[in-house]
């Protein structure tokens, strides 16, 4: 039997959520820490299920993790090279993970299994892996081409120089060849074909990338050159900021409630670009207040949540809560160029039209958009599936604060980047 949570309708109360760390950054911290010549601390980790696939993996790799305390941990680095030369390594459903590893792995060569969830074998990897297979790499599919599961192999040394690679299924690949490539210790140029989605996440990969010690020169998102001689050399201490993502559900609370909801381990200086969804509900209603380590968000009794039409493609995480703000607007709202969502831990696209007519939405889906007409009026007790999927989850309890009862089925899927966010969403209620 599928278990879910009840949660009533319900105002909210002023209130301080901190914020668990960042999914992007903590795996691509704990894969730079582990490839550095050096030791580093890691502060302010996330805890949840992908970072567990990371640590997981880079333990079968040979790679010494010394806990410190709850979200501290010291990573002994290798030194561009893994102890372990064969390994079969389960990543579940951690895009953040399986990505960066195909890449780095298939850059050192070896013998290497990659697996996951059917879902993660649902969801593309074929651009990096051409990619990889331009740079010398023997990366094989062991089941439908294009997809996971992977064998990866040696590398040649014959490879080319001047990679190309798309970049409009999922930044992840980029990230994934520009973390990768400096292991080879030669210079590269990478070259973008076609448009670049999800630049911020890049910019993320850019700045953790330069605090381990590589530059890579960054010519407007269409070539990227990463110098000979490169490697990594940690920070003997990095702090993992809040996860920008996460903290979207607690800022269309405020704005949602009015209540003054304050996130911290996130501010104005934050390197990730989801931060930027503060702007986008400031541009319909909100009052936003920016600190160097806080966002706070509420709005003005009287004032109207407005409605939007957004080109989402900056934000395409935080944008999914954007969609369940639109039943308070009273009016058509529509999220444009967000095609990656097909590709996520399931077709969001499909997933939140399905599930915003249950509370009485009008819906029109389109291949990469999605237009949302919010009802009359909301229909109570509405059963939200999640398809395992933690934004499904995190989205729909925002639905307890227009005025309704929602059922949310599977609230444990949170536990891929949020395990306590039930817990956390209670304790705002007046």
């Amino acid at each position: 039997m599928t278990e879910s949570i009840r949660l009533s309708a319900a105002a909210l109360k002023p209130s301080v959520v901190a914020l668990p760390g960042s999914k992007s950054i903590s795996n691509r911290t704990l894969l730079l820490a582990a490839l550095s010549d050096n030791a580093c601390e890691i502060r302010s980790l996330l805890s949840s299920d992908d970072t567990a696939r990371m640590l997981e993996a880079l333990t079968s790799l040979g790679v010494k993790l010394e806990p410190l305390a709850p979200g501290r941990i010291k990573v002994h680095g290798c030194g561009g090279r893994f102890p372990e030369r064969r390994a079969d390594l389960f990543l579940g459903n951690a895009g953040t993970a399986f990505r960066p590893l195909t890449a780095a792995l298939a850059v050192l060569g070896g013998d290497y299994r990659l697996h996951g969830v059917p879902r993660m074998h649902e969801r593309p990897i074929g651009d990096l892996v051409d990619a990889l297979h331009i740079a010398g790499a023997d990366v094989q599919y062991l089941g439908k081409e294009g997809y996971p599961p992977l064998q990866i192999n040696g590398r040649s040394d014959k490879g080319a120089r001047v990679i190309p690679i798309k970049g409009n299924v999922s930044s992840q690949f980029l990230t994934a060849l520009l973390m990768a490539l400096p292991l080879t210790g030669e210079a590269f140029e990478i070259r973008m074909v076609g448009e670049l989605i999800s630049k911020p996440y890049i910019d993320i990969t850019l700045k953790l990338m330069a605090q381990f010690g590589v530059q890579v020169e960054n010519e407007n998102y269409q070539i990227f050159r990463l110098p000979a001689g490169a490697h990594y050399h940690a920070p003997e201490v990095l702090h993992v900021e809040g996860d920008a993502s996460s903290a979207s559900y607690f800022l269309a609370a405020g704005l949602l409630s009015g209540a003054p909801i304050r996130v911290t381990g996130i501010g104005r200086h934050s390197i990730q670009g989801d931060v930027a969804f503060a702007h986008e509900l400031e541009k319909i209603g909100a009052n936003v207040m920016w600190g160097d380590d806080f966002i706070e968000v509420s709005r003005e009794a009287g004032q109207a949540v407005r409605p939007f039409d957004l080109d989402a493609n900056h934000i395409p995480d935080a944008a999914m809560t954007l969609a369940v703000v639109a039943l308070a607007t009273g009016a058509p709202c529509s999220l444009r160029n967000i095609g990656s969502w097909r590709v996520k831990e399931t077709d969001r696209i499909a997933a939140m039209a399905a599930e915003l007519r249950k509370v009485g939405a009008t819906v029109v889906e389109a291949p990469e958009a999605i237009h949302i007409t919010p009802p009359a009026v909301l229909t109570p007790d509405a059963v939200i599936d999640t398809y395992d999927d933690h934004r499904m989850a995190m989205c729909f309890s925002l639905v307890s604060l227009l005025g309704v009862p929602v059922i949310i089925n599977d609230p444990k899927c949170t536990h891929k980047t949020f395990p306590t966010y039930f817990d956390v969403f209670a304790d705002l209620r007046a």
